[in-house]
C-alpha cells in the first residue's frame, strides 16, 4: 500500500499553523494584559432582593480589609482573582458562591450568591448566630431580616438538626408564617411558640425524632398536624371567648387542649407574656384539672359542651335576675307615681272647698 505523502503534508501543515497561531494569540495577549489597566470594578449580587443580606458596599469593605480588591489604574495583571474568591468565602458569612474574572477591556466582574439563612439563634447560653438552608451555622450580623427567632435550651447540634429544618417549614409556609414570631425551647426539648396574635404562648411538644441527616418530612407533618388543631381552636375557640382569656395553650397532646386562664390582673395589663421554661402542666381551661393525654376526643367535647350549657343558664338566670328587677323597679315607679297623683287631686279638691267656704262667708257678710 503506497502512502498518501500529500495528505501527510496537508495535516502536517495544518498542525504546525495551529502552534503558531496559539503561540501568537498567547504572546499577544501576555503583552496586552502587561499593559491593559483595570479600568472598572464590577460587583453584582445574584439575589440581593431576595436574601438582602449582602451589598456591593459590604463585598467591597471586605476585599479591602482583605487587601485584594482591584485598584483603578493599576495593571491588571495585579488583580488575583482567585484571592479574591477565597477572601470573600471566608471572611463574609453570607456569601455561598464567589466567582471573579477579568476582561480584555480592564474590567474586573465580581458575581456572589447569598446563603439563605431560615431562623435566628439566639440561646440562653449568650450565643447569637443563623442557621442557613443547608443545615450550616452563619455568623451573626448587623444585618437584620424578618426570620423566625429561636430562643431558650439550643445547642448547635440541635439548632442544626432540629431548627433549621423546623425554619424551613415554617419559613415555606405562608399562614404558619405570618402566625409564629418565636420558638423557645424548654429543657425538656419541648418547642413552645409565641404568635404575633393574641396575648398567649402554645406549647407544641418535643420535634418528632429521625434518623438520616434531614428531617423535613418528619418535621413538616408535625408542624401540619399541630398547627392544622391550633388554626382550628383559633377559629371556633378563641373567636368565641376572646383572644386574651388564656395565658398558655398546650396541644402537645392529640386528644386534648389544655388551656390556662389568665389571672384578672395581668388580663386587665395586657402586657405580652415573655417565652419561659415552665414545665408545670398547664390548667385545663375550666379548672385545675389536669387530664391523661389518653382522653378521648369525645369526652372533651362532652366537657366542653357541659361547661357551656353551665355558662349559657348562669347568663340566663342572671339575665332574668336583671330584668325582674327592672320590673320591680318599674312598678314602683308606677305605683309612687299613682300615689302622688291621688294625693295632688285631694288636695287641690280641699283647697277648692276651702275657698269657696270662704268666698260665700264674704258675701253673707256683704249681704
Amino acid at each position: 500500500m503506497k502512502k498518501n505523502w500529500s495528505k501527510i503534508l496537508f495535516i502536517a501543515s495544518d498542525v504546525i499553523l495551529a502552534v503558531y497561531l496559539l503561540f501568537a494569540f498567547t504572546t499577544v495577549s501576555k503583552k496586552s494584559s502587561a499593559t491593559t489597566v483595570c479600568s472598572k470594578v464590577d460587583i453584582r449580587i445574584a439575589d440581593e432582593m431576595t436574601n438582602g443580606f449582602l451589598d456591593a458596599a459590604t463585598v467591597k469593605h471586605n476585599l479591602q480589609k482583605a487587601g485584594c480588591y482591584p485598584v483603578i489604574n493599576k495593571p491588571l495583571t495585579d488583580v488575583n482573582t482567585r484571592s479574591i474568591e477565597e477572601a470573600l468565602m471566608l471572611r463574609t458569612p453570607f456569601v455561598k458562591t464567589a466567582e471573579c474574572y477579568k476582561t480584555e477591556g480592564g474590567n474586573v466582574y465580581i458575581t456572589v450568591t447569598q446563603r439563605m439563612p431560615v431562623i435566628r439563634i439566639k440561646a440562653e447560653n449568650g450565643d447569637d448566630y443563623y442557621v442557613d438552608d443547608n443545615d450550616r451555622v452563619m455568623k451573626s450580623s448587623s444585618y437584620t431580616s424578618d426570620l423566625i427567632i429561636a430562643t431558650g435550651n439550643i445547642n448547635r447540634q440541635y439548632a442544626t438538626r432540629y431548627l433549621s429544618p423546623l425554619g424551613k417549614v415554617i419559613m415555606g409556609n405562608e399562614l404558619w408564617k405570618n402566625i409564629i414570631e418565636q420558638v423557645n425551647i424548654l429543657p425538656d426539648r419541648s418547642v413552645e411558640i409565641v404568635p404575633r396574635v393574641g396575648d398567649h404562648i402554645v406549647c407544641l411538644g418535643p420535634l418528632p425524632a429521625y434518623k438520616g441527616k434531614n428531617g423535613e418530612k418528619e418535621i413538616q407533618e408535625f408542624m401540619a398536624r399541630k398547627m392544622g388543631r391550633l388554626v382550628k381552636f383559633y377559629k371556633y375557640g378563641l373567636n368565641n371567648v376572646g383572644w386574651n382569656k388564656y395565658s398558655y395553650i398546650d396541644i402537645q397532646f392529640d386528644n386534648q387542649i389544655i388551656c390556662r386562664k389568665r389571672d384578672a390582673a395581668l388580663h386587665a395589663s395586657s402586657t405580652p407574656a415573655p417565652p419561659v421554661a415552665n414545665n408545670e402542666p398547664a390548667a385545663l381551661s375550666e379548672g385545675e384539672n389536669t387530664a391523661a393525654p389518653a382522653a378521648a376526643d369525645s369526652q372533651t367535647d362532652s366537657g366542653k359542651k357541659t361547661d357551656e350549657k353551665k355558662e349559657k343558664a348562669d347568663s340566663n338566670t342572671r339575665t332574668n335576675k336583671a330584668e325582674s328587677k327592672k320590673a320591680s323597679k318599674a312598678e314602683g315607679k308606677k305605683t309612687s307615681d299613682k300615689e302622688s297623683k291621688n294625693t295632688s287631686k285631694k288636695e287641690s279638691k280641699n283647697t277648692s272647698k276651702k275657698e269657696s267656704k270662704k268666698a260665700s262667708k264674704k258675701e253673707s257678710k256683704k249681704q
